[in-house]
């Protein structure tokens, strides 16, 4: 069904409640785990009716913020969700007792049943009321970033129209790009800083009241890491600065050559190019056009997946001034459709979409038939390996986006993703950093920020700006105020998919299938076995980093 088709339906909890109930009653009364797993699967439809509907109302208030019907509707869904986590939580722990859970394992996998004692130590209904605030506070920060008015050259933009301006050729250009930025960051900076301290006294209060020193160890639960723990991301994180900071640092080098510059300034960040940065040679509806190309001659799967994805209006790609800012994937269970929204902006970042956000959606177009609902339940570092790499496996078609300056755009995509790879795991240690002294005042969490900087971004110069040069960056990053921990991932990922790099160069048929098999393996098995079973290194193992960083060097130097 065509997206503008799907009738919504706002979720009415009475309903919900009563429908839970029965559910949870009948499970309970089973007389075998085959019996409840019938049961199971009418919770399936149910629970995808909840979903679907509410990520309905999700999308359709960021495609248009100012649109008063569905901001309320998104306002309505912060209040339920939690409501609708605790009737998940006590089915779960249903299942979680069944006296055939043996025969359920079976059916479900065991991962699922590792998942829900995991929920099950991530939420009480005691917490409820905080986590209704905290989803207030996540919304209010969100509006406030989306509804920027930026003044630039006579006009006013948003923050991501801002882009095109901020990585100009130009560099007096970009320098007043980045201060336009810097001084509507330092209007709203007090705001923000109160913003995110109600919401680190608030994760910290709800990790108190179910038993935890600090938000950390639930941070933790509410990812889903079922596989791996703080010690071992604190030893991914160790390894990255002793083999990855150093590699970053002279590819910053090498860029500070390329475009000229005596030293690299902060409004240098993002430039690759003396002649600017590549840019899409078409128009957003032409980058459409050459994505279906491409996807139909990278393989039969990833050609029909875009073409549904098209037939659909699953794309809702093009900038505007009342959108929310920002990109993701997201699915439609009832239509068995994912939908990709993200804000095109005329720089490189709109082809990254179309293969970023299209492996995320490829691999959830993959699974759309599957029965066992769970399977499809990925961990999100496992899912940002089919989107990481999904970039790299396109890189022979990059002419078709990029012309004659397609091998640029190659080594500033390849770039980019390495020095994010630093600035990832920055975010992460900031964070733990956060989480663990609750109490700091925003002024002592910007300074924990600045230190942090001269750790794992070293080249960085903020040249005495007053936002940036004093802690002010991570503001801009929205994952540290809607998806708290969640940044990690996306460094797990980028080192499982430059690993994907590695084996395509030297056998792309081979790095393919692999990667096939990662996208249908899903939430089957455990991330750090997935990832093996898909001929991968575990990143948390000692060696992994530096035997990585002697590849890749080898390919750019």
């Amino acid at each position: 069904m065509k997206f503008s088709e799907m009738p919504y339906k706002r979720v009415d909890m009475d309903e919900v409640e009563k429908k839970y109930r029965d559910i949870i009653d009948r499970t309970k009364k089973a007389s075998s785990g085959d019996e409840q797993f019938e049961i199971h699967k009418e919770y399936y439809k149910f629970s995808g009716d909840v979903e679907t509907n509410i990520t309905l109302a999700s999308i359709r208030h960021g495609i248009d913020t100012t649109d008063e019907f569905y901001e309320k509707e998104n306002d309505y869904c912060d209040e339920i969700l939690p409501v609708i986590q605790k009737y998940e939580n006590e089915y779960a722990k249903v299942l979680y007792e069944s006296p055939y859970r043996d025969v359920l394992e079976k059916k479900i996998g065991k991962v699922t049943f590792k998942n829900i004692e995991i929920a099950l130590k991530a939420f009480d209904e005691k917490i409820i009321p905080l986590m209704q605030e905290e989803n207030a506070l996540i919304s209010k920060y969100t509006k406030l970033i989306a509804t920027a008015k930026i003044p630039f050259d006579g006009e006013t933009y948003n923050l991501s129209l801002m882009t095109k301006f901020t990585t100009s050729s130009d560099r007096e250009t970009r320098k007043r790009a980045w201060k336009a930025m810097s001084d509507y960051f330092l209007s709203v900076t007090d705001e923000i800083d109160e913003i995110y301290d109600q919401m680190v006294k608030n994760r910290t209060r709800q990790a108190k009241m179910l038993g935890y020193d600090n938000y950390i160890e639930l941070a933790y639960y509410r990812m889903n890491r079922n596989c791996y723990d703080q010690a071992m991301v604190e030893n991914f994180r160790r390894q990255i600065k002793e083999s990855f900071v150093p590699f970053a640092s002279r590819l910053h080098e090498r860029r500070r050559e390329r475009i000229g510059v005596d030293s690299l300034k902060f409004y240098d960040n993002g430039v690759y190019f003396k002649n600017g940065n590549p840019a899409p040679t078409g128009t957003p509806e032409e980058i459409l056009q050459a994505g279906q190309k491409m996807y139909h001659e990278l393989s039969k799967e990833t050609g029909e997946f875009f073409d549904f994805m098209m037939e659909n209006e699953l794309f809702d790609v093009f900038g505007r001034k009342t959108k929310q800012q920002g990109g993701y994937m997201t699915y439609l269970p009832n239509y068995k459709s994912p939908f990709i929204f993200a804000n095109f902006n005329g720089t490189s970042g709109d082809v990254d979409v179309i293969t970023h956000e299209c492996g995320h959606a490829f691999q959830g177009y993959l699974l759309r038939n599957e029965e066992i609902r769970e399977y499809a339940d990925i961990t999100m570092e496992t899912a940002e390996i089919h989107s990481m790499s999904m970039e790299y496996f396109t890189y022979g078609w990059m002419d078709l986006f990029f012309g004659d300056r397609k091998d640029d755009y190659l080594k500033m995509h390849f770039e980019d993703a390495a020095i994010f790879v630093p600035y990832g795991c920055m975010v992460d240690e900031f964070q733990h950093r956060v989480y663990a002294r609750p109490e700091m005042t925003p002024a002592e969490r910007k300074a924990v920020w600045a230190e942090l900087e001269k750790e794992y971004r070293p080249h960085m110069d903020y040249d005495n700006d007053p936002f940036y040069a004093n802690g002010g960056f991570w503001q801009r990053q929205s994952h540290i105020f809607q998806c708290p921990f969640y940044y990690i991932d996306y460094v797990l990922a980028s080192i499982c998919a430059m690993q994907f790099k590695v084996m395509m160069d030297e056998d792309f048929k081979k790095a393919w299938e692999n990667y096939l098999k990662l996208c249908n393996l899903s939430a089957r098995d455990f991330f750090v076995n997935v990832i093996r079973e898909s001929g991968l290194n575990s990143p948390f193992e000692d060696g992994c980093i530096r035997e990585l960083v002697e590849k890749l060097e080898k390919k750019t130097c």
